[in-house]
């Protein structure tokens, strides 16, 4: 559950597999997922070795039945886009091939 102290505790490359699950546990053990987000990206931020975060993306289809899995979906969404903010790369895999979200670095020009 503490994630956070997790990827602090880790000065290897480490690998996160997967957020969507660590949200889970956090929203039905019923924490603080606003308190839970923001340290988990202050973590990330902080931290000096590599770091590959795993997620899914729940929002893109049909809009959960009930109250708690659309509360899920729109943690999840506010849970993405705090963590690809904070990192250097974002890849998202459509049917295993790469999409460059956000890239480290700003491509060439070419002419």
């Amino acid at each position: 559950m503490d994630l956070a102290a997790a990827i602090a505790a880790t000065r290897e490359i480490a690998l996160v597999d997967c957020l969507t699950l660590w949200l889970t546990n956090v929203v039905l053990a019923e924490r603080d997922v606003e308190e839970a987000i923001a340290a988990l990206v202050a973590a990330m931020a902080a931290r000096n070795g590599p770091l590959v975060a795993v997620s899914n993306e729940v929002g893109e289809g049909i809009v959960p039945g009930t109250p708690l899995g659309r509360r899920f979906r729109d943690w999840q969404g506010v849970l993405n886009q705090r963590v690809a903010e904070a990192a250097t790369d974002v890849v998202k895999l459509v049917a295993g091939c790469p999409l460059i979200v956000k890239p480290r670095t700003e491509p060439e020009p070419q002419l």
